[in-house]
């Protein structure tokens, strides 16, 4: 069957010219759903593919970058959409229930394996920690909502890297060196590229004292109905209650929560 003839020009917006609509944000608009659609456009190449004149395009796109909306590569020039709107993404995931479907399976996990359950999402280059389950043992690990860490030298963020996007992982592999916080933190990105194809293999991530000495957290990613990692699940607690010779067990129970949540949100790994 011949495919339908595209026209060139800007896209038809409904009600984008409508009474009580701002036309320069609707078009704003436009071109954020333009470079979600095609990442990697130059300037020119958005301004043709809108129907926008250049200089118009010009200005939109670098005040929407002041707000991290979309990003420049200075070296392609291409355009693509910026951190800012997967945070935006992220609070509707988290309205739309990913949160509360999560609480019933991090308490099921916290009461079984007995130490704290956490959930985090993406959020540039560090995970965001948006729910939890905290055991009653006196010494425990502890992410409150709202608390940020290094995607290399998490559980939850590695999973997230192993699985995630090969873009955001050739981006962080790709730097000369990752910042160090314990003699064990994977700051070279030989060996952090190494250990996530490990991850990939055995299902689950093992930060083993890399963020904080001390503390070990195993992690396994969470899938919505596109095979996407959207978000990763763990434990974590003090070494000496899991220690190396408990990881193979408790990474099974994680994986198994994380596949309880991604079935729970519609989803599943691409096969």
């Amino acid at each position: 069957m011949a495919e339908p003839i595209r026209r060139r020009g800007r896209p038809k917006k409904d009600g984008a010219d409508a009474p009580g609509t701002v036309q320069a944000l609707a078009r704003a608009l436009d071109l954020l759903d333009l470079l979600a659609a095609r990442p990697g456009l130059t300037l020119s190449e958005v301004a043709e593919a809108s129907g926008q004149a250049p200089s118009t395009v010009h200005r939109v796109l670098h005040t929407l970058a002041r707000r991290g909306m979309v990003e420049s590569d200075q070296a392609t020039q291409a355009w693509n959409i910026g951190p800012a709107t997967f945070r935006l993404g992220s609070a509707f995931m988290r309205r739309s229930g990913l949160v509360e479907r999560a609480r019933p399976i991090l308490r099921a996990l916290m009461r079984h394996t007995g130490e704290t359950a956490n959930l985090g999402i993406l959020d540039g280059d560090a995970v965001l920690f948006v729910a939890q389950a905290e055991t009653q043992e006196t010494i425990r690990a502890f992410f409150p909502p709202g608390t940020r860490s290094p995607l290399h030298a998490s559980g939850i963020g590695k999973a997230l890297l192993a699985f995630g996007s090969p873009d955001v992982q050739e981006a962080l592999t790709a730097r000369c060196a990752l910042p160090r916080f314990t003699p064990t933190t994977l700051a070279e990105p030989a060996a952090l590229a190494a250990d996530l194809v490990r991850i990939r293999h055995r299902g689950f991530s093992f930060d083993d004292e890399e963020r904080t000495r001390g503390m070990r957290c195993i992690a396994a990613p969470v899938f919505d109905l596109s095979g996407e990692a959207i978000a990763g699940i763990s434990v974590s607690g003090p070494s000496h209650r899991i220690g190396h010779e408990h990881v193979k067990t408790l990474g099974a129970t994680v994986a198994a929560a994380a596949a309880e949540l991604s079935e729970v949100m519609g989803g599943g790994p691409l096969s």
